[in-house]
Formats: C-alpha cells, structure tokens, sequence
C-alpha cells in the first residue's frame, strides 16, 4: 500500500516548508553526499550510538568484509573524524540518505503528509516540531541500541525518524483524510488512520522483529517508532493557539 496523495482541499497555505526540506534533502544528497557515493562525508557526519552517548568521537579504520551473495570482498569504510560536536549530527544525519530508493521513499511520505501538518501549525512551528521530531528518533535509535545490547558502532542516518513524527502527527490531526494509495494494481482512497496505522504496525512488528534475532534489513525501527510517537503525543501542543486543533 503506496500513499500517492491526499485530500488538500481544506489547505489554507502554501507549504513552503516542506518544499524546503526536500530540497535541502536533495542538495545534501546529490551535492555532499555525491549521490551515495560519498561514503568520507556519511560515514564522518552520520550519528553513532557510542558517539552520543560518551560524547567523544570515534574513528575506526576500513575493513574487509566477505559479501555472502558473491563472495566477493568489499571495502567497508571506518568512521571518519567528525570536524563538529557528535551531538551536532543527530540535526546533520537527517538530511542524509543511504541510496535513491531511501531518500525518495521518505520524500514521498515528506511531500504528501508534511504539507497538511505545515498548514496546521504553521511554517516556523513546523520547521522547529520536525527537527525536534528527528533529534528524538535519533536518540530513541541510540538509546533502544544500547538497552537491547545492539552494535554501538553503527551509523545511522536519514530522514525516516522526523517523518515519522510527522506522520505520527498527521494520524492524531487528520485520522479521517482521505489518501489516495496504490494498493496491488489499483488506486483507492483510504481513512489516513489505516494507511499510516498499517505503516506504523509494519514499524512495531519489524522492530519486535530485531529483538527476537532478526536482522532489521539495516532500517533503524526504533527511531521510526519513537518518532511517529512524539510527533503523535506532543503536536497538540505545537498547535496550541493556532485555531483547529
């Protein structure tokens, strides 16, 4: 189930905003990021559990590792030295992406739930409830991974955690939206409390998933989770004073 589009008849402003953050999404891509390939700048700015919470940075040398498809080896690259404060980058890595299929999967969720919940807030609010939204997904990630006893030398980045708390804030504000999805070979127009409640049980799942042993395909589900429950819990409260609540 895709969401292509949702209801914006009753949208009173432009959502400048969310214009911006893709873009900014995109230009740290393309630009810092060289498409992905750029693997010095995302390992050097990505947020690192061990990072966050001793608040030293850490670098660590390439290594050699067997690709079990091919068995191949392949150069996997350490931590680089990161020129800022560690904290800095819990802001830093949510304009950073792993791969194409990674930052338009979360620009399309960003385009089509961010522009109502911009309207709803406001321009500033929403700049400022977003970022708060991804800093807390960051560290819902590091902290999850040190209580679960998960690797702390991994990296994370992406803007899934802030979108999260978007979407998380759509649900309490627009339950009954409707939103247009690409459901097998169709389009149909669905309650958004089922298209974002099945996304968000998809994220529960999966991270119960990684506690019982699975993988987690690399997807940090506990920055997903703890993301859309902040934005959830607190948009209320950005959105005091701002008329329909």
């Amino acid at each position: 189930m895709i969401p292509i589009g949702d209801d914006n008849s009753d949208r009173r402003t432009r959502p400048y905003v969310t214009w911006a953050l893709i873009a900014a999404n995109a230009i740290v891509f393309i630009l810092l990021q060289g498409f992905g390939t750029n693997a010095r700048f995302t390992y050097a700015f990505s947020t690192v559990p061990s990072e966050i919470l001793s608040g030293r940075d850490l670098v660590t040398p390439d290594r050699q590792v067997v690709v079990p498809s091919t068995g191949e080896r392949a150069v996997v690259p350490g931590l680089g030295r990161t020129p800022i404060s560690v904290y800095i980058t819990l802001l830093v890595s949510m304009f950073m992406h792993a791969g194409i299929a990674h930052i338009l999967g979360n620009m399309l969720y960003l385009f089509i739930f961010g522009d109502n919940v911009e309207d709803r807030l406001g321009h500033v609010r929403f700049l400022l409830f977003y970022l708060f939204c991804g800093v807390a997904a960051s560290l819902a990630h590091v902290f999850a991974t040190k209580l679960t006893g998960g690797n702390l030398g991994v990296p994370s980045l992406g803007a899934s955690g802030a979108i999260s708390g978007v979407l998380g804030a759509y649900l309490m504000l627009f339950p009954r939206r409707r939103v247009r999805v690409l459901l097998l070979r169709m389009i149909a127009n669905v309650p958004a409390v089922v298209v974002v409640g099945v996304w968000f049980l998809f994220q529960v799942v999966n991270g119960l998933g990684m506690l019982g042993g699975g993988t987690g395909g690399g997807v940090a589900y506990a920055a997903h989770v703890g993301g859309f429950i902040v934005g959830f819990l607190t948009v209320r409260l950005w959105a005091a004073g701002r008329g329909r609540t």
